[in-house]
C-alpha cells in the first residue's frame, strides 16, 4: 500500500498543474473564441476543485474516533471521492457537452489559432508533469497487478482518481488541438463544437468509473485477501483455538480495517485463559497490521459459523 505523504504529493502536484493550466486555458478562450479550449478551460477548474476535495477527503479521514463515530471517520475520504466523481460528470462533462452542442449549432470562428497551439502544448507539458507524478505513484502501488485490476483492487481513491482526471486531461487537450486544427484548416468552425463534446464524452466515462469505484467503497468493500489469510494463519497458531473459522473485513479507509474474527476454542480452555489469548491476538494482528483499527472476536462453533454464513450470504465466503 502506497503511504499517505506520498498520495498527498500526488494530489498537490494535480492541484498545481491544474491551476496553471486553468488561468492558461481561460487566457486563451477568451482571447480565440474557442469552444474547445473553453471546455477545456472549465474542466481544468474542475479538476483543481477536485483536488481540493480529496486533501479535504484525506485529512477529515485521519481524525480520531469518538463517541458519536466510534469507528472513527476514515470513509469521509470515500464520501468526497464520490463527490469528486460526481462534479467531473455535472460540471466537466455537462458543461463541455452543453458548450458543444452550442457552437455546433451556431458555430463561431476561431481567431489567432497560434495562439490556441501555444496554449495547448503548455498544457501538455504541465499536466504531462502532473501525470507522470501520479503514474509514479500508483506504479508503486499497484505491485504486480495490472492497471484495470489494481484500479478495481484499489482502496485509495485519490491514487486513480488523480491519474484518471490527469490521463482524462492529456486526452483532452490532444482532442481540442486535433479540433482547432479541424476548424480552421477546413474553415468548418463546427470542429471546434464537436471537439468540445467528444472532450465531454470523455470526462463522462472517466466520471462513470470513478463514481463506480468510489461507490463500493463507500458502502464497504472488504480488505485485502492477504490480511485475511494472514489473521486467519495467526488466529490459527495459538493452541487454545481449535478452529479460526473465518472473518470479515471492511475497508474503512486506504489504512483502516475493522475485522470481525470468528473462533472456535477448546471446551477445556477457561473464560479468563480466553480474555488473555483474544488479547494478544489483538496485538499481535496490530503489530503486524497496524491497518487493523478494530477487531471483534466471536467465540462460536464451526457449524454456528457456516450456518451463519449461509444466513447472510447464501453460501461459503472466500476470506
Amino acid at each position: 500500500m502506497a503511504s499517505i505523504s506520498s498520495t498527498r504529493l500526488s494530489v498537490y502536484a494535480a492541484l498545481a498543474g491544474n491551476l496553471l493550466v486553468a488561468l492558461t486555458k481561460t487566457a486563451a478562450a477568451i482571447g480565440t473564441g474557442s469552444s474547445a479550449m473553453l471546455s477545456e478551460a472549465v474542466h481544468s477548474f474542475v479538476d483543481s476543485g477536485n483536488e481540493l476535495l480529496l486533501l479535504h477527503g484525506m485529512r477529515r479521514s485521519t481524525q480520531q474516533a469518538d463517541l458519536e463515530h466510534p469507528l472513527g471517520y476514515g470513509r469521509e475520504l470515500y464520501f468526497w471521492s464520490f463527490i469528486v466523481a460526481l462534479m467531473v460528470f455535472a460540471l466537466g462533462a455537462g458543461v463541455s457537452i452543453y458548450q458543444g452542442v452550442v457552437h455546433v449549432r451556431q458555430p463561431q470562428p476561431i481567431s489567432r489559432p497560434l495562439v490556441s497551439y501555444v496554449v495547448f502544448g503548455l498544457c501538455f507539458v504541465f499536466e504531462g508533469a502532473s501525470w507522470l507524478i501520479s503514474l509514479r505513484h500508483f506504479k508503486a502501488a499497484k505491485g504486480p497487478l495490472g492497471y484495470y485490476e489494481a484500479f478495481l483492487c484499489s482502496k485509495d481513491p485519490p491514487s486513480f482518481m488523480v491519474l484518471f482526471e490527469d490521463s482524462a486531461a492529456l486526452l483532452g487537450i490532444a482532442i481540442a488541438t486535433l479540433g482547432t486544427f479541424a476548424a480552421t484548416t477546413l474553415d468548418a468552425p463546427v470542429f471546434d463544437g464537436v471537439a468540445s463534446i467528444l472532450i465531454g464524452l470523455v470526462l463522462a466515462v472517466v466520471a462513470a468509473l470513478l463514481a463506480r469505484e468510489s461507490k463500493s467503497l463507500l458502502i464497504g468493500e472488504r480488505a485485502d485477501r492477504r490480511l485475511g489469510a494472514s489473521i486467519m494463519r495467526m488466529a490459527g497458531e495459538h493452541d487454545a483455538i481449535a478452529r479460526a473459522n473465518g472473518l470479515i473485513t471492511v475497508q474503512l479507509a486506504p489504512n483502516q480495517v475493522v475485522v470481525a474474527l470468528s473462533l472456535t476454542f477448546l471446551d477445556d480452555v477457561r473464560a479468563s485463559v480466553i480474555e488473555e489469548l483474544v488479547h494478544r491476538l489483538e496485538l499481535d494482528i496490530r503489530r503486524r497490521h497496524p491497518e487493523v483499527v478494530a477487531l471483534f472476536v466471536k467465540p462460536q462453533t464451526a457449524e454456528a459459523y457456516a450456518a451463519s454464513v449461509h444466513r447472510r450470504f447464501g453460501g461459503g465466503m472466500d476470506e
